[in-house]
Formats: structure tokens, C-alpha cells, sequence
């Protein structure tokens, strides 16, 4: 069951569309049922319990395949956390009689994710486009369902459960994962637990403290305490939110200890930065972790989450220039600079060769060229290499989906 390669796969989170549903009989009574989450079926003599339901898309592939191994009644659907690729296919299952039960801050953080599903939608369309356009084909290019924004029957702060079939259940509300409604589905008769995405999207990698698609910081100290809920729990078998179950005590032990030290190192790093006054730019540039503490990074990264522990703490103003006080964004002054510089066409030319050996410095010198001339074609070319340069080396997969969608849009800019 377990991925020995999860710290260290390039491609260890591949969204997978409704037309890639993986299915996996996880025990004689747990069944997977994975795409762009991981849904389960728990099944005992006196009805099913649904964790998760995906996204509305998926969710009838899923409730098809369950329904063909266990026709009984839906007695509980459990949601590890409010993200839409986790409630989005509720109505789907829902069956009269079934009760659904979140953590007591699902309703808020599902206000949230509604406040602003525009701007989301917007900002993640480049990571996810390829599977929605999947899924769309898959039902003949239909519109996709919406997506459910289920009301919960039952809400619990700390701690609930209940016993189903002679299986006891115990849900343990946690809020420092990806959401602040997140909870643990806990089967103490069998050392299981179903964590949803506590870890963020990968197990053994470093948590996403900030997503680039757009989000609120998520604190270290806290996914640090849900580490140690975990660790207390003493697990044989972890459901995560993706990808495959992880089995072993020791195992799960020892990479939830790194994980732990890896957190606590990068935060407790970057307050002795700023207490010995070193700017942000300084405290991510020279922040590594040991060797001891190594962790993926396949979907967050300890530069990011640096920043953004660094930001969580100072805020937006710097303190480093003042016009961060003002709106006046900084590359406004690019024009005049690059025509200072001869134009456009030798700043360009900087840039190209600095693409390979430095392609974020070329970046910023490319990017002040076409603030002065948005078609200047030396310098869409300069940043196009400079972004392939990027993409040649990286393995995070929000980086990854960022450089290919800018990739696409230089090369179509030159054609």
C-alpha cells in the first residue's frame, strides 16, 4: 500500500479527471475510490459511512462503484474539511436518513470558499483546466454539476462519535490543515485513521502554508499541534486525502516526526531572522533544511511557506522601501528605466542571456522591457526562455502548472 517514493516523485500529485477514477480495495470492509480527492467507502452490518464525496462531477462514478459492492443504507457521510473536491458531490450520495457530519467551522469556512469563488476559480483555472475539460468530455460535453454546498446535520467542536455495526467511529475536530474545519475519522478498534488532507495534499511533503491559487496563511504552530494529535494516535493505517493509504506504525511515525521538525525548523528559523533584522528576501534565501529534517516538496515549498510564515507574522509593509506604503506598484517606473537603459531591445538582450545561468533575473529584466513594450518580441523570447529554464528544473506541481501556463501563453504571444 504505501509509496515508498512519496518525499521524492516529481509527479507525486497528478490531479486525475473522472475519466482516471483509481480504485482500490483498501481491507475487508474499506474500499478507495480516488481521483481529484480520495473518497472511501466503510461498510458494516448496519449500513455504509461515505468519507468525503469528491467533486460533483465525480461523485456519481464513485456512488456507482460503492453502490455495486454495498447497496445498503447511507447511514453517515463525513467530511474531512469544506474544499470543494471533498463536499462538492454530497447531493449526490445523500439518501434520506443519511446524516452528514462536519467539524464546527465547515458552515464559515464553506461561507469562505463561496465569498470568493470567482476570484478562485479564476486564479486555479490554470491548474485544474485540463481535468474539468476531461471530466466535461467524459459526459459529452455537458456542464459539469455544481457543486454541493452541503448543510451538515450534525456539527462538533473537539471531539464526536458513534458506533455503527459494532465499528466505533471517532471523529476529532483539528484546525491547523489546509482548512480550519478539518477533522480526523478515527477507527480505534483497528488502528485507522482517515486524515483528509491535515498533511496538505501530500503526505511526507512539506505542508502548502500559502497556495499560490489564492488562501489565507495557515499557521505552523497549529499543523504542528495536529501533528501531534496524530503522533498521540499512534496509527497503523493512514487514509490520507490522496493518493494511497500509509501503513506501518514506524513508518507513519518517523515521517510524521519529520514532518514536525521540518515545520518547527523553517518557522523557528525565520523568527531568529527577523529578530536579528533581516529582511524577508534574506531569511528565504538562506533558509535550508538539514538533511535529517529532508521532505518533499512536491506541493508546498519551504521557501514559500517561509515567506508566508514571515508575512503571518509582519504583515503586508516590509519596512524596506517607502513606497510599499503607496499604490503605486513598482514596475510603473519600468518604462522609464528601460528607456534610460537604450530601450526595450538591449534590456531584452540582457535578459536572453541570463535566461539559462539566472532565469528569475532575466525574468525581471524581461518583465521591464515589455512594461515598455508589451509585443517587444526580444523580450517575450527572453521570457520564454527564461521560463523553460525554470520548467526544466522543477518539481513542485503548482510551479510546474504556473511555468507551463505562462509557457503557453509567450509561445502563442510569438506565433
Amino acid at each position: 500500500m504505501t509509496d515508498p517514493l512519496w518525499r521524492s516523485r516529481p509527479d507525486a500529485f497528478a490531479i486525475r479527471p473522472a475519466t482516471e477514477i483509481r480504485r482500490q480495495q483498501v481491507n475487508d470492509f474499506i474500499w478507495l475510490s480516488e481521483s481529484n480527492s480520495n473518497v472511501y467507502l466503510v461498510t458494516t452490518p448496519e449500513g455504509r459511512v461515505v468519507i468525503n464525496t469528491g467533486m460533483a462531477f465525480e461523485a456519481p462514478v464513485h456512488k456507482a462503484w460503492f453502490d455495486s459492492l454495498d447497496a445498503s443504507p447511507l447511514r453517515y457521510i463525513l467530511l474531512t474539511q469544506g474544499h470543494v473536491d471533498h463536499v462538492g458531490g454530497a447531493d449526490v450520495f445523500r439518501e434520506p436518513g443519511t446524516l452528514v457530519v462536519a467539524q464546527a467551522n465547515n458552515p464559515s469556512h464553506q461561507a469562505y470558499d463561496a465569498r470568493l469563488a470567482p476570484f478562485r476559480a479564476r486564479r486555479s483555472m490554470f491548474a485544474f483546466a485540463d481535468s474539468i475539460r476531461a471530466a466535461s468530455k467524459a459526459m459529452g460535453g455537458a456542464a459539469p454539476r455544481p457543486q454541493a454546498r452541503p448543510t451538515p446535520d450534525v456539527l462538533f467542536e473537539g471531539r464526536y462519535a458513534f458506533t455503527l455495526g459494532g465499528l466505533r467511529f471517532e471523529l476529532i475536530g483539528v484546525s491547523g490543515a489546509e482548512t480550519e474545519d478539518s477533522l480526523l475519522v478515527w477507527l480505534p478498534q483497528h488502528g485507522i485513521c482517515f486524515t483528509g488532507n491535515v498533511f496538505g495534499a501530500l503526505f511526507g511533503h512539506f505542508p502548502n502554508l500559502v497556495t499560490i491559487r489564492g488562501d489565507r496563511y495557515r499557521d505552523p504552530l497549529r499543523y504542528v499541534e495536529t501533528l501531534d494529535v496524530l503522533l498521540a494516535l499512534d496509527a497503523e493505517l493512514l487514509c490520507t486525502g490522496h493518493h494511497g493509504p500509509v501503513a506501518g506504525r514506524e513508518v507513519i511515525r518517523t515521517e510524521l516526526l519529520r514532518m514536525r521538525g521540518a515545520v518547527l525548523h523553517v518557522h523557528d528559523a525565520v523568527v531568529a531572522a527577523m529578530n536579528a533584522g533581516k529582511d524577508v528576501w534574506e531569511t528565504v534565501q538562506s533558509l535550508a533544511l538539514p538533511p535529517e529534517l529532508a521532505v518533499g516538496e512536491g506541493y508546498g515549498q519551504v521557501p514559500w511557506s517561509a515567506r508566508a510564515i514571515w508575512e503571518m507574522y509582519q504583515g503586508w509593509f516590509h519596512g524596506r522601501s517607502t513606497t510599499e506604503l503607496y499604490p503605486v506598484p513598482y514596475w510603473s517606473a519600468s518604462p522609464a528605466l528601460v528607456a534610460l537603459a537604450g530601450g526595450p531591445g538591449p534590456v531584452a538582450e540582457a535578459a536572453l542571456k541570463r535566461a539559462e545561468s539566472a532565469p528569475v533575473e532575466a525574468l525581471h529584466l524581461a518583465e521591464a522591457a515589455l512594461a515598455a513594450d508589451p509585443k517587444h518580441r526580444g523580450a517575450l523570447g527572453a521570457s520564454l526562455a527564461a521560463h523553460r529554464a525554470l520548467r526544466a528544473r522543477a518539481t513542485n506541481f503548482w510551479e510546474i502548472k504556473w511555468l507551463e501556463k505562462e509557457i503557453g501563453k509567450l509561445e502563442k504571444a510569438l506565433t
